[in-house]
C-alpha cells in the first residue's frame, strides 16, 4: 500500500539562520547579516517558520556574501552577509525583548552540476623556480 504525501506537511528543519541585524528591508526582500545555527544552508533554502512566531513566511535565499565574497553555502556557526526574496520579510525585525529572530526551512535538493560561485584564485609559489602561479 503506498501512502499518498501530506501537501501541507512540512519539511524537516535542516536549515536554520539567527537574525543578527537587518540591512535593508522592503515587502519582497531583506538584506541581513546573520549566523547560522543549522546547516550547512545552501542557496536557494526556503524558510517557512519564524521561530516563535504564529505568522507564516516563505523567503528563499537567493545570495550569500561571506567575508565580502560570494559563495553557495555557509556552515554552521559561521556569519554573512544574506540576501532573503519572498513573502514575510517584514517579520525579520527584532522583536521586543524575544531576541534576534530565527528562521527555519530547508534546504533545495543537492545539485550534481558546478558550483554556481566562483572559485577563488589561490597564489602558489615554486620554492624551486621562485615563480608565481596561479590556480583556477
Amino acid at each position: 500500500m503506498t501512502a499518498t504525501p501530506d501537501p501541507d506537511r512540512r519539511t524537516a528543519v535542516d536549515a536554520e539562520f539567527r537574525i543578527d541585524h537587518l540591512r535593508a528591508v522592503d515587502e519582497t526582500r531583506a538584506t541581513a547579516a546573520v549566523r547560522c545555527t543549522h546547516g550547512p544552508v545552501r542557496l536557494g533554502a526556503r524558510f517557512h517558520r519564524l521561530r516563535d512566531a504564529a505568522a507564516p513566511i516563505d523567503l528563499v535565499l537567493t545570495r550569500i556574501l561571506f567575508y565580502g565574497r560570494p559563495v553557495d553555502a555557509l556552515d554552521p556557526a559561521c556569519t554573512a552577509l544574506v540576501t532573503l526574496r519572498g513573502a514575510g520579510t517584514t517579520l525579520l525585525a527584532p522583536g521586543a525583548g524575544a531576541g534576534p529572530p530565527t528562521i527555519q526551512g530547508a534546504n533545495p535538493p543537492p545539485c550534481a552540476g558546478p558550483s554556481r560561485a566562483p572559485r577563488a584564485r589561490t597564489e602558489r609559489r615554486s620554492l624551486l623556480h621562485g615563480a608565481t602561479q596561479y590556480s583556477p
